[in-house]
């Protein structure tokens, strides 16, 4: 079996798991939130080992080096070896968590947006209805 020398991007980012599906990740390809050597890119454009790529994905923000090559989507374990992040993008990702985190307890949001249950919605309509 011969080593594959390049890649479509879209495929390296699903291979790599940081996209569930290829689709998912063609669209952050697309929509400029993954770019390649600093300049943007599209979905099929070929990739190779040495590529630095940076990658925004909800509040958190990846910037890596492509190291491996891998034509199948794997376990995570055998994913996280396909590439290498610098310590300053860890460092950035680890605090963004940890304020994530922070706001997350900060505003609790559970409990007040629910469905309201029978009782509720008959006090609603009787309420409504004077």
């Amino acid at each position: 079996m011969t080593e594959l020398q390049t890649i479509r991007l879209d495929k390296w980012l699903w291979t790599a798991r940081f996209f569930k599906t290829r689709s998912l990740a063609a669209e952050a390809i697309s929509g400029g939130k993954v770019h390649v050597n600093d300049q943007r890119s599209k979905p099929g454009k070929e990739v190779k080992v040495g590529a630095i790529l940076s990658i925004s994905k909800d509040t958190l923000r990846w910037e890596i080096t492509i190291i491996a090559i891998n034509s199948q989507r794997r376990s995570a374990k055998e994913a996280v070896l396909l590439y290498e992040e610098s310590a300053e993008s860890l460092a950035k990702r680890e605090q963004q968590i940890l304020k994530n985190r922070e706001q997350r307890e900060l505003f609790d949001f559970s409990g007040r947006d629910h469905k309201p249950n029978k009782k509720e919605r008959r006090m609603i309509h009787q309420f409504k209805q004077g």
